[in-house]
């Protein structure tokens, strides 16, 4: 039982530890690094879904055949994740004309360099759904405030446990006066006799 507890405690542990990075990097991206962009629509399936997380990072170099995620990411306005279908010139005057797997024609404006926010590593399906709830302040409460103390008073409770384990060894140790003390338990409970006083005669 004790091992089946462990198992998933430490897996809702592991998952809210996951949210919360996939939240901070959603949230707080830091220039350069990879992050983490929800998909909104189908235009790329069936490679990508609609709700799945993308991860993205820059690159020194993109071309044809690769998905690239583009444009602002606002509140009003949220970035494309497209695939390169075809480049125009090159170095720092680059551009790219991108293409949803799901749609018919290309995009009809083409892509600068700097416009891109990085290359697609690697995506996740329907991920994207919890990470949006988790932006909410209920979906926050509920899949990472609530979590994270539970997992902290639980934690703490290990501590106390801990301690206490450790208070009563330490009490059990005998020491300095305690031959005595244990003798005079032993009387008490009358596991040593008591020899009754006898008179001397001379």
């Amino acid at each position: 039982m004790k091992v089946l507890f462990n198992i998933l405690y430490y897996t809702f542990l592991a998952a809210v530890v996951s949210i919360g990075l996939l939240l901070v990097s959603s949230l707080m991206p830091i220039p350069g690094a990879a992050e983490v962009k929800v998909v909104k629509s189908g235009s790329m399936e069936p490679s990508i879904h609609v709700g799945s997380i993308v991860l993205i990072k820059p690159a020194s170099s993109y071309g044809v055949g690769d998905v690239i995620t583009f444009g602002p990411d606002t509140k009003v306005q949220i970035p494309t994740t497209h695939r390169i279908v075809d480049t125009q010139g090159e170095g720092a005057s680059q551009t790219f004309t991108t293409k949803g797997d799901a749609n018919d024609a290309p995009d009809p404006a083409a892509i600068r360099r700097q416009d891109i926010d990085g290359k697609v590593i690697f995506t996740i399906p329907y991920v994207g759904y919890v990470l949006d709830f988790a932006k909410k302040p209920l979906g926050f409460a509920l899949l990472v405030g609530i979590p994270a103390l539970l997992i902290i008073f639980e934690e703490i409770s290990k501590i106390v446990r801990e301690v206490r384990v450790l208070l009563r060894s330490r009490r059990g140790r005998p020491g300095r006066g305690s031959q005595g003390t244990r003798l005079q338990r032993q009387y008490a409970s009358h596991e040593i006799p008591i020899k009754p006083h006898r008179p001397r005669v001379d």
